[in-house]
């Protein structure tokens, strides 16, 4: 990755205005040769002025020393190289100072202002020089020559670094642009970044919540009823051997089915290990679909029609009376099928609520009903106050508290209504509406 803005700004070293101890050797070197430039030719300047050669020279180091503050004042050294024109010094400092100021992030009628007094100042000068060069003889040429000469050498001596100065200060800009958008596009990708590993966290979240979800349906229900089944087979298995033998056979086929039913769902699991594995190499552009992928696993296995349906709350029903429940099974309406995922979540609500009966309202009487309606489903399980007060817990039936959590999640999921709560006469109602669509 590329440094960002702070990074560098925090990378400037350099003394005074400069950013770098090189540019500070790069100007105070150009200062020392303007400086010996202007004081050789103040020598010339002080004959022609009538002065002591030594004030001249003097004037020529200080006024040829100012280059040194190009980059922080180059108005100042562009308005001094202008000032000095007339004593024929400072051909470095203009030039310098010239394509300084056109380099530099200044209004473009301060650039062209300043380089018209610089063009005109060096062609009056050239002008002038050049003519007396030709009344004193020391040129023979034509009068041609003369705003030829000073056209010629303002030309020279201004637009080549006022063109490169324009250029260079071009380019800078655009660099800086760039490196602006890929300081922009770094801080986007660190954000997306940090916006994919929150989804994949919350997909994790939610295929962790998933699987205990399935686990406690699967397993509960069916343990509870080998918990109660062996119970009773310990109660009769003395006085009623042939029943004994019935128990202990609905027992075995119960602990099948739940043992197939666990086999297919680890090996979903496992299946999935191996694309969560290869999905740790993929590169950041990736993580939003692996985070994607996996939020959408869970629907893609409740919508794959491999689990419960309505059609078997017969053999629901059954199962709970087999071992000891009065269940009522009512239904209303015309039966129809529904979507995968609905009659799943209808199956799963009754079958977590007969599972509740059986560990804390053992032989308590239970009214399953189930209403087909135009756009959606209902469902009402409820039981009524257990015979015994303290058959509740005869089974040694533990709970962890989350079946009503369960139910709740599922029919919420489908934008459903799920409603649960003890009723007036001792008993508990667990009622559900999920939409049919």
């Amino acid at each position: 990755m590329t440094a960002t803005g702070e990074d560098r700004t925090r990378a400037l070293t350099g003394p005074w205005w400069w950013a770098r101890w090189r540019s500070a050797a790069l100007d105070g070197s150009l200062a020392l040769v303007s400086a010996l430039e202007c004081g050789a030719e103040g020598i010339g300047f002080a004959r022609d002025a009538g002065i002591p050669a030594s004030l001249g020279i003097v004037f020529g180091l200080v006024a040829g020393s100012v280059l040194l503050v190009r980059r922080k004042w180059p108005i100042a050294v562009v308005l001094v190289a202008i000032a000095i024109t007339p004593a024929q010094m400072g051909f470095l400092m203009g030039v310098v100072g010239l394509y300084t100021l056109a380099a530099c992030e200044l209004p473009r009628r301060v650039i062209g202002a300043l380089s018209g007094m610089s063009l005109l100042g060096t062609a009056v000068v050239t002008f002038v020089r050049v003519r007396q060069d030709m009344a004193r003889g020391d040129l023979t040429l034509g009068d041609w020559f003369v705003p030829f000469a000073a056209v010629t050498t303002a030309l020279g001596l201004t637009a080549p670094p006022v063109l490169l100065g324009l250029y260079v200060g071009a380019r800078r800009r655009l660099m800086e642009s760039l490196r602006e958008r890929a300081d922009s596009l770094e801080r986007e990708l660190q954000l997306l970044a940090e916006r994919a590993e929150e989804r994949a966290e919350w997909a994790r979240n939610e295929e962790r919540t998933r699987i205990a979800r399935e686990m406690h349906d699967v397993v509960a229900h069916r343990v509870s009823l080998m918990v109660v089944h062996a119970a009773a087979l310990q109660a009769v298995a003395r006085k009623d051997p042939e029943k004994a033998v019935r128990n202990a056979a609905l027992v075995g086929d119960m602990g099948r089915q739940a043992l197939t039913e666990l086999r297919e769902m680890l090996g979903v699991l496992r299946a999935g290990e191996g694309a969560g594995r290869r999905a740790v190499s993929l590169p950041l552009a990736a993580v939003g679909e692996a985070a994607a992928a996996a939020a959408s696993r869970a629907a893609e296995a409740e919508g794959a029609g491999d689990g419960p349906c309505l059609s078997e709350l017969d053999e629901l029903i059954g199962q709970s009376a087999a071992a000891g429940m009065v269940v009522d099974l009512s239904v209303e309406g015309e039966a129809r099928s529904y979507a995968a995922e609905v009659e799943q979540t209808a199956y799963r609500v009754v079958q977590e609520a007969l599972t509740n009966v059986h560990k804390h309202a053992a032989g308590a009487k239970t009214h399953v009903r189930l209403a087909h309606r135009a756009s959606e489903i209902a469902m009402q399980v409820e039981n009524e106050p257990p015979p015994e007060p303290a058959s509740a817990s005869a089974a040694g039936l533990p709970s962890g508290g989350n079946g009503l959590v369960g139910m709740r999640e599922r029919v919420v999921a489908l934008g459903g209504v799920f409603v649960s709560g003890p009723t007036d006469a001792g008993g508990f109602r667990v009622s559900a509406v999920i939409p049919a669509a």
